[in-house]
Order: structure tokens, then sequence, then C-alpha cells
């Protein structure tokens, strides 16, 4: 039911938040103790502030509740995804070329499931970053994880 229900609620949701001029990230449903909980992730260059997830909420909401095609009682949730979000897509690459990002791996290669490197190429079938030490091409089928890397 819950894949469903992201499917129908992206098919509502994606041109309602491109026509305000944000990007699609993705959706979440999932219950959350007692509450179903319908999470909407959006993003733009510069950030997401508290009143674009206002305003794609109360967009989405409206068509929500007039097509009225969950059958659960949700809270819905309008989100930036984080700095620390995993890069899913090439939209996603694209935009972190050139930028360090963390990479961890399902299995060890050459000992290690972690590595830190810059986003230097990618393809459908897999990503290259360059370490301090050399270039590593990993097969995104080995990748369990990528988001960029933060230094605080």
């Amino acid at each position: 039911m819950a894949k469903n229900t992201r499917a129908m609620v992206e098919e509502i949701a994606v041109p309602i938040i491109e026509a305000l001029g944000f990007e699609y990230v993705d959706t979440e449903y999932a219950k959350q103790g007692q509450d179903w909980l319908l999470t909407v992730y959006i993003d733009k260059i510069g950030g997401v502030l508290i009143d674009d997830c206002e305003a794609v909420s109360r967009a989405i909401e409206t068509v929500l509740d007039e097509r009225d095609l969950i059958a659960e009682s949700y809270i819905l949730c309008v989100s930036s995804p984080g700095l620390d979000r995993p890069l899913k897509n090439e939209r996603d690459y694209k935009r972190c070329l050139g930028q360090k990002v963390d990479v961890k791996l399902y299995k060890p290669f050459l000992e290690k499931k972690e590595y830190t490197g810059v986003l230097s190429a990618y393809t459908p079938t897999s990503i290259t970053i360059e370490t301090a030490e050399n270039e590593i091409i990993f097969e995104c089928k080995e990748v369990a994880k990528l988001s960029l890397h933060l230094d605080f």
C-alpha cells in the first residue's frame, strides 16, 4: 500500500512542485508510532526555506484533499532533504560534480568500506572519485550510499 501511495503522491506533487519553481527530490510514506507520515522532499538552488516548505505543503495538500486518494489519516510534511542527503540520480550527480563526497560501500574494497574524494565523473553504471592518493571507480551497484562530504 505504501508504495502505491508514494507513486500516487508523486504523480500529483511533481507538477505542483516544479510549477512553484522547486525541484522534487523524493517521497516517503511510513507509519511512525500511531501516525502515518507523508514526507515530500524538495530542493532549490541556494537551499529551501521554511516559507518554501509551507507554500508547497499548502499547494499539495489542497489537491490531495480534493482527490482523497489516501485511505488512512496522515500527516503531510514538506521538507528539505538536508545537506547530507544521499545522491540518488543523474541530476544529483551532475550538481555535485567537482565536490567532495562520501562513498559507503556494501562490501569492502581494498579493505575499506568508506571513501572520501572529489566526484569527478559518473555514468549510469559507475562513479569516479579522486582522492589524495588516486582515482577510484566504483560500480553503482557496489555503492550503498553516496552523499556530499560535510566539514564542520
